[in-house]
C-alpha cells in the first residue's frame, strides 16, 4: 500500500517511536516549565 517492505515500514516504524517520544517528552517538559513560570491559580 505505502510502497515500503515489511523491513522498511518496521525500521521506519522504530524511528517513528523514537522521535515521537522525545517530541512528547519535550513538550511535556516545556509545559511544566511554563505551568511554573505563570500558574493559573
Amino acid at each position: 500500500m505505502t510502497g515500503l517492505t515489511e523491513q522498511q515500514a518496521k525500521e521506519f516504524h522504530e524511528q517513528f517511536k523514537v522521535t515521537y517520544t522525545a517530541f512528547v517528552g519535550l513538550a511535556a517538559v516545556v509545559h511544566l516549565f511554563i505551568i511554573a513560570a505563570n500558574p493559573w491559580f
